[in-house]
């Protein structure tokens, strides 16, 4: 019992312990944090925790920055953070920002963190004028290996930066150029700086930017004793006055080395030169907490001004030994990493040959494959064409045996036809002899029977001078024979008497027709062979006009022929033209 109330007691006083705290919300550059602070923490505690969040040791150049009624005020370290002219709606906002900057950013920026968030600063702030000069330049640092990585042809393709504001509008404005035409450019000038770290670029970033007249400067708004308007700029190089109209060159400068002393009374405020013989320069602000920031400023950068001429501190040595071991070891690693890259790169390439030439072997093997499936068919075909090509070759050896054959045949015809052409020839030569010998035959017998006649001529003016002188004497007286009267002849031999100087013939009818028959049989025997004759030359004309080959006629045979066409002599037409052989039929009166 009295352990239970013990614990109650030890619970309670734990309860009433329990300090009372309130959130915070820190808003970066690139990031946002809440916190659960203590009601009684002060601004350094908070700015502490932030910084140790953030990995931060180079705590100096940043601050936590709040408004105030449309104005800038940063959180004091030595006062608590709600008794700051804050709003106490929970969560209480602040913003973590790079209060001052570095005079020479690659020296005096140690830390990569540091680096990153001053790169962002610079970057989200858009520097105004000679931003034209540089911009470009700066846009290609900032793409580089910050916001993509290093440069991948194969990621960053044409249209990846269409989204990007990396260029402010009166920049491309400046220019005849087109969104597009810078991407191209900026695009370029990336594929330039590939292979570069991130850490590189930025701090390449930051190199360019620290140039520009405006980098690093706060503006106030102040007021001379002649009430002129005037500009007062704060910056790590000291005080500078400008024209409103001009933020680039400073009418009036004063360097923090040449600074004797800073202070204001209510809205005025006093610059001291260091060189008595200049004379005090004052100004008035619009309100007085604007001339608290300004003292806070003006008091940081102279403190870094003055710090950045000593020797480092220890903290800063072992800062910088530690950011040069880590540099060296990332710059092995980037090495280590980029032998690694171009190793993957050159067994990506090698891939992609082989790929290449695996794709490529592929097509090779799918063309081959469609070139065997199209030999064997054109092979399928060939094998068809060859055997149907065979059997037009069994087919023309065929014809070719069968034409031999007819050719052999044609051959022995015409053999056949040249043995009776020469037959014929002879036939009709032996015809002509035989047509010459009876015209011979036919002139021999005209001649007899010219002779035939000219005896009968002769017989008939004997028996006409017979019976004339047979009428003479037989108007004279008679005398006595004085012969014996001779033995009477055969009937088939004629008589004749001899009277005086006289001679008398007697021929009887019966001798005059058989002569006279047979003259007359003998002429029909020799027009029958005549007209035998005339036929069988005919004939065999026919036949050897149907033997002849027209293509072996010679110039002679052509002229021969057309001279037969017109009807011209020949010796067919000469025999034709032999006269007839006439027989005399002898009637003997």
């Amino acid at each position: 019992m009295a352990g239970a109330i013990a614990s109650r007691m030890s619970f309670s006083s734990l309860k009433r312990k329990q300090p009372k705290t309130f959130t915070v919300r820190i808003v970066t550059m690139d990031a946002e944090m809440e916190f659960n602070c203590e009601m009684k923490w002060k601004g350094k505690d908070l700015f502490d925790l932030v910084c140790r969040t953030l990995g931060l040791r180079e705590t100096w150049f940043f601050g936590l920055q709040y408004t105030i009624k449309d104005t800038v005020a940063w959180l004091k370290m030595d006062k608590k953070v709600l008794d700051h002219d804050v709003s106490k709606e929970e969560p209480v906002t602040f913003h973590f920002l790079a209060k001052f900057y570095p005079e020479n950013a690659e020296e005096e920026l140690v830390q990569e963190i540091t680096q990153h968030l001053f790169f962002l600063q610079v970057h989200q702030s858009r520097l105004p004028p000679n931003y034209e000069r540089t911009c470009p330049g700066l846009a290609s640092e900032l793409i580089t290996n910050t916001f993509y990585g290093d440069y991948d042809p194969s990621v960053h393709k044409r249209g990846f930066l269409a989204q990007e504001e990396l260029l402010p509008k009166r920049v491309i404005n400046l220019y005849q150029m087109t969104p597009e035409m810078w991407e191209e450019r900026i695009t370029a000038w990336y594929a330039e700086h590939r292979g570069r770290a991130r850490d590189e670029a930025e701090m390449e970033y930051l190199k360019i930017a620290q140039d520009l007249e405006m980098y690093g400067v706060n503006y106030f708004a102040i007021r001379n004793k002649k009430g002129t308007e005037l500009l007062l700029g704060v910056d790590a190089l000291g005080l500078h006055i400008y024209d409103p109209e001009n933020r680039l060159t400073p009418k009036i400068s004063f360097p923090w080395n040449e600074i004797r002393n800073i202070s204001y009374s209510d809205k005025e405020f006093t610059i001291k030169p260091l060189d008595k013989k200049i004379d005090v320069f004052k100004f008035n602000s619009s309100k007085l907490r604007v001339n608290k920031l300004i003292l806070q400023l003006c008091i940081g950068n102279h403190d870094l001004f003055m710090r950045r001429r000593k020797a480092d501190s220890l903290e800063v040595q072992q800062m910088k030994a530690q950011a040069r071991e880590e540099k060296a070891r990332k710059q092995m690693e980037r090495q280590r990493l980029a032998r690694e890259k171009q190793m993957r790169e050159e067994a990506e390439r090698t891939r992609d040959e082989l790929e290449r030439r695996l794709l490529q072997m592929k097509e090779e093997a799918t063309m081959a494959n469609e070139a065997l499936m199209r030999s064997e068919e054109t092979a399928d075909l060939l094998a068809e064409k060859a055997q149907i090509t065979e059997e037009e070759a069994k087919l023309l050896a065929q014809k070719a045996a069968e034409a031999e054959q007819e050719m052999q045949r044609i051959k022995a015809t015409a053999i056949r036809t040249e043995e009776e052409k020469r037959l014929m020839e002879q036939k009709v030569l032996e015809a002509e002899v035989l047509a010459l010998k009876m015209a011979e035959e036919s002139e021999r017998r005209a001649k007899e029977a010219d002779q035939l006649k000219q005896d009968l001529q002769e017989a008939r003016e004997a028996e006409r001078r017979a019976k004339q002188k047979l009428l003479e004497i037989a108007t004279k007286p008679t005398y006595p024979p004085m012969n014996p009267i001779p033995a009477p002849l055969p009937p088939d031999i004629p008589s004749f008497n001899l009277i005086g100087d006289s001679l008398s013939f007697d021929f009887k009818d019966t001798d005059m027709k058989r002569l006279s028959m047979e003259i007359e049989k003998e002429k029909v025997e020799y027009m029958e062979k005549s007209k035998h004759l005339q036929e069988q030359l005919n004939e065999l004309k026919t036949e050897i006009e149907a033997l002849k080959l027209k293509e072996r006629e010679t110039a002679l045979d052509i002229l021969h022929n057309e001279n037969s066409d017109r009807g011209g002599s020949s010796k067919h037409n000469t025999i034709k033209k032999v006269p007839r052989v006439s027989f005399l039929y002898f009637e003997i009166f």
